[in-house]
């Protein structure tokens, strides 16, 4: 066999080798992404322009997450915290809207002292979304409730689902918040 004919062989042989791993990597790389962000891996992919764009995307947040101070809270701050929501469902009782904006405030509070930047909710909900996805959409529609309650605009079943979905992913904050997960991912 002429050498020609051996590199006519080899050549295409070796290029769909490297295409079949660069595929399974790619693969690797998509479930990876989907196992970690959960819901809001399709949230964002039907968001974008296209899922290689979406992935990009949730690859930025990953690295920025990593780059933050993310800590679980000391027992005494857990417990002061836990406190401080059983005073905001009590006063959901006699001011449900009052509570709810307290609820948001105690959340983000809470955000802040994990370590999380809570400057600005879109970039609040994307810090979140690599270690709390699963949770995610209980932030945004507590978030859309209180937004109504700020106009008067919510009703009562609203207002108490709200606070229904703050408790989601408050609970979740209290805890160590996933650093076992990430540290095992």
């Amino acid at each position: 066999m002429s050498t020609g004919t051996l590199l006519a062989i080899v050549i295409p042989v070796a290029v769909v080798v490297v295409l079949i791993a660069l595929t399974v990597v790619l693969l690797r790389r998509r479930r990876a992404l989907r196992e970690r962000f959960g819901p809001e891996y399709e949230r964002t992919v039907d968001g974008a322009d296209s899922r290689l764009a979406a992935e990009r995307e949730l690859s930025t947040r990953e690295k920025r997450h990593d780059k933050l101070d993310i800590k679980p809270l000391p027992a005494g701050a857990r417990e002061r915290y836990t406190r401080d929501w059983d005073d905001v469902q009590h006063e959901f009782v006699d001011r449900p809207e009052d509570a709810v904006h307290d609820a948001d405030r105690l959340v983000t509070s809470l955000m802040r002292a994990r370590g999380y930047p809570t400057e600005s909710y879109d970039q609040q909900l994307k810090d979140l979304s690599v270690e709390h996805g699963r949770t995610l959409e209980h932030y945004r529609a507590a978030h859309e409730i209180d937004t109504l309650s700020t106009g008067h605009q919510a009703t009562t079943e609203q207002l108490r689902s709200a606070m229904v979905h703050y408790r989601a992913l408050f609970d979740e904050l209290l805890i160590d918040g996933g650093q076992a997960r990430h540290a095992t991912a």
